[in-house]
Order: structure tokens, then sequence, then C-alpha cells
């Protein structure tokens, strides 16, 4: 799978940057749009949190000030952040909407907006031998406070050879 550009909401940067595995974003995306809800919702927290301290600095983090969510996504009644996500990355074809929220994925999946998540970037950046381990990722990303099943953590790690 090719993905160049994304659209990424606070939960994946957030657990990536915790995890210290927040510089793999550039290498794997050359065009990540952060859009302003996203913006605010990692940046206005805790100022001693990495995220929030880390955002601002991130030179490969392209701030979109100006979004217009579509009334179609908003009537989904997700968070600010995940609407601005899936109504930008609607508004521009080709781009990915990285997203953890189930609820977000499925009103993606509906509106043919493509989606993937933090386990589906940890899988990539392994194909594309950024890392060695998708266990290992995966346990920072949980142990960052990312949720995810067992389940989903073997079908993780079904797809990335481990």
């Amino acid at each position: 799978m090719s993905v160049n550009k994304v659209v990424i909401n606070a939960s994946p940067l957030i657990v990536l940057f915790k995890s210290q595995q927040a510089f793999l974003l550039p290498l794997l995306f050359p065009e990540i749009l952060v859009p302003e809800a996203v913006w605010e919702e990692v940046t206005g927290s805790n100022q001693s949190d990495k995220a929030a301290q880390q955002l601002p600095q991130a030179t490969w983090a392209k701030r979109v000030t100006t979004v217009t969510v579509n009334p179609q996504i908003a009537a989904w009644d997700l968070g600010a952040g995940e609407s601005e996500v899936l109504s930008l990355a609607l508004e521009h074809p080709g781009y990915y909407a990285l997203v953890d929220d189930r609820a977000a994925r499925r009103c993606g999946r509906t509106f043919g907006i493509p989606t993937l998540g933090t386990g589906a970037t940890l899988i990539l950046a392994k194909q594309q031998g950024l890392i060695t381990s998708v266990t290992e990722a995966i346990q920072a990303v949980r142990d960052a406070g990312l949720w995810l099943s067992d389940d989903l953590v073997q079908l993780l790690k079904q797809q990335a050879g481990e």
C-alpha cells in the first residue's frame, strides 16, 4: 500500500509522540495535514505533555487553520477533530484520514474516504524498513495510552509477519 498524503487526528499524534515514534510520520508520509481542531486538542492540553510540546516544533506538520466541516460528516456527531480530519480528506482526494476512532473510520468508509490507524502506520513503517518489530512498536503505543484489543494486536502482528 502506498500512502503519501494524510490528514491526521489527535490520537495518532499523541500516542506516537508519547511513544517516541512520531519521527516515523514524515518518513512515511511526505504530506501531513493537521486540522485546527486537532492542533488545538494536542497543544491545548497539559503543556508538560510531550505531544503538546513537540507538535509546534514539528516542521513536517502542516497546520490547516480553516476547515469547513462537511454537513453530512457533522451529522455523525463525531468529535471536532475527527470531523475536520474527515472533511479535509473528503475535500482533498488522495489524502488518507489517519484516525483510530472506530466511529470515525466507519464514517470515512461511508463516504469513500480511505482511512488508516496507528497500527497500520506501524505496519507501513516495518514494511519500509523503518522499524524492526511491530510487536515492540505496538507495545510502545499501548504503553502511551492507545487502547488496542488483543485480537487487533494479533491481527496487526500477522499482517506484519510476526
